[in-house]
C-alpha cells in the first residue's frame, strides 16, 4: 500500500476483480491521494467518482476512512460519501472539510439520527448547522453538540436547549460542565436538572456569591411564571439554598416583592425551623404580632421586617386579573407599590435590591392589557 496508483492498477479495476481488490485499491488510491501528481490526481479522481457507486457496501466504506481528513478530496465525491448509508457516511460526517454547512445542514435535516449526532461531534460546528441540530429533537445529537467545546452555540441557542432539554440527564450534564455558561442559561438550568446537577451547578468556578444569588431567584421567577410550582419543588429549592447557605435575605426580599408568597412562606419556615403550615399561620396572623415574632426567630436583619410586612399586606389587596400575562403585571404593580412607599416606611433597600426590584419592574409589563 506505500505504492503509488499505477497502470498495473488501473488495469486491475477495471477488469472488474473481486470486491477484495476493489476494496484494495479504493484504500490504496484514497490513501496516497494527497501526494499524487496532476495528472495522477485527475486519474484518481476519476476513479473515486466510479466507486462511490460501487455495489459493495465496504469499497466505498474503504474510500470514506481514507478520504474523510483529506481537505482536498472533491466536493461532489464527499458529498456522495456523507449521503450514503451509515457504514460509509460517518466518518465524512464527523470529519470532512470538503462539506460545506449547506452540505451538513441538508443532512441533518433530511438523514438519520446517527447522522445528526456525527455532524454534533464535529471539530468545529457553526452557529446555523448547531441550530439545525437543535432544532432536530434528537437528545443524543443535542447532548454530544453541547459538550462540544467546538460548537458555537450562541446564548439564545443555549437558553433554547436549557428550556428545551434541559431535565434531559445526559443534556443537562453536558450544559452545567461547559467553559462558558451565561447566567441567563444557569437560570433556567436551576429550574429543570437534577439536585445533583444543581450542586454541580452552584461548584462551577465562575458562579460567584452574587451570581449565584441573582440565579436562584431568577430561576423561582421562572417556577412562578409556569416552569414548575408545586410546593415540592419550592421545599427542595429552599433546601438546596440553605445548605449552600445562600438563602438570603435578600433573595427573600425579592422573592415576596415579586408575589412569590410560597417561596418566601416555606423560606421563613426553614429559617425559623418550624412547619410551614404553622408559619403560614403566623404571617397571616390578623394582629401582625405573629409576623415579626416569626420574623425574630428567623433571624433575620430587621432592616428588612417593614418591606417584607408591606408586601405581605399588599398582596392582600391584590388578585390575579385572569387576563394575559396577568402574573407579571401582578408582579410588577406589587414592586411599584413597594417602591413608592419604601420610604415612607422606612424600608432600607440595599442597593443591590433596589436596583433588582427597578430593573424588573422595567422588565415586565404595564397594568393595562396589551402594554
Amino acid at each position: 500500500m506505500e505504492q503509488k496508483l499505477n497502470e498495473e492498477d488501473v488495469k486491475r479495476l477495471l477488469s472488474n476483480p473481486s470486491g477484495d481488490t476493489r476494496t484494495e485499491i479504493a484504500g490504496k488510491i484514497a490513501s496516497q491521494h494527497q501526494g499524487l501528481s496532476p495528472g495522477e490526481r485527475k486519474l484518481a479522481e476519476d476513479i473515486f467518482r466510479l466507486m462511490v457507486r460501487d455495489a459493495e457496501v465496504r469499497v466505498r466504506e474503504a474510500l470514506s476512512r481514507q478520504l474523510k481528513e483529506n481537505p482536498t478530496v472533491p466536493h461532489d465525491v464527499a458529498l456522495a460519501l456523507a449521503r450514503d448509508v451509515e457504514d460509509v457516511s460517518l466518518p465524512m460526517l464527523q470529519f470532512s472539510e470538503a462539506l460545506t454547512d449547506e452540505d451538513l445542514i441538508e443532512i441533518v435535516h433530511s438523514q438519520s439520527p446517527e447522522k445528526q449526532v456525527a455532524v454534533a461531534g464535529r471539530k468545529t460546528v457553526s452557529a446555523s448547522l448547531a441550530d439545525a441540530l437543535v432544532e432536530t429533537g434528537n437528545e443524543s445529537a443535542v447532548a454530544t453538540l453541547v459538550s462540544n467545546e467546538g460548537a458555537v452555540l450562541t446564548e439564545t441557542t443555549l437558553i433554547h436547549v436549557a428550556d428545551r432539554y434541559g431535565e434531559n440527564e445526559a443534556i443537562g450534564k453536558s450544559l452545567v460542565e461547559r467553559k462558558t455558561l451565561p447566567i441567563s442559561v444557569a437560570e433556567r438550568l436551576m429550574a429543570k436538572v437534577s439536585e445533583n446537577l444543581r450542586q454541580h451547578l452552584m461548584s462551577r468556578p465562575d458562579m460567584t456569591p452574587e451570581a449565584a444569588a441573582a440565579m436562584m431567584i431568577q430561576a423561582r421567577e421562572l417556577a412562578v411564571l409556569g416552569l414548575s410550582n408545586s410546593e415540592s419543588d419550592v421545599v427542595e429549592l429552599v433546601g438546596h439554598l440553605a445548605s449552600v447557605g445562600r438563602l438570603t435575605p435578600s433573595i427573600m426580599l425579592r422573592a415576596v416583592c415579586m408575589g412569590d408568597l410560597t417561596f418566601f412562606e416555606v423560606a421563613l419556615a426553614k429559617l425559623a425551623k418550624i412547619k410551614v403550615e404553622n408559619c403560614r399561620t403566623l404571617i397571616h396572623d390578623a394582629g401582625k404580632r405573629g409576623f415579626e415574632a416569626l420574623f425574630e426567630k428567623a433571624s433575620l436583619p430587621k432592616a428588612f421586617y417593614a418591606a417584607m410586612r408591606a408586601a405581605i399586606d399588599v398582596s392582600y389587596q391584590m388578585e390575579y386579573d385572569g387576563r394575559p400575562n396577568d402574573r407579571e403585571r401582578f408582579s410588577r404593580r406589587m414592586i411599584e407599590r413597594i417602591l413608592t412607599q419604601y420610604g415612607d416606611l422606612g424600608v432600607e433597600f440595599e442597593n443591590d435590591d433596589l436596583e433588582y426590584l427597578l430593573a424588573k419592574m422595567n422588565q415586565l409589563p404595564g397594568t393595562e392589557l396589551g402594554e
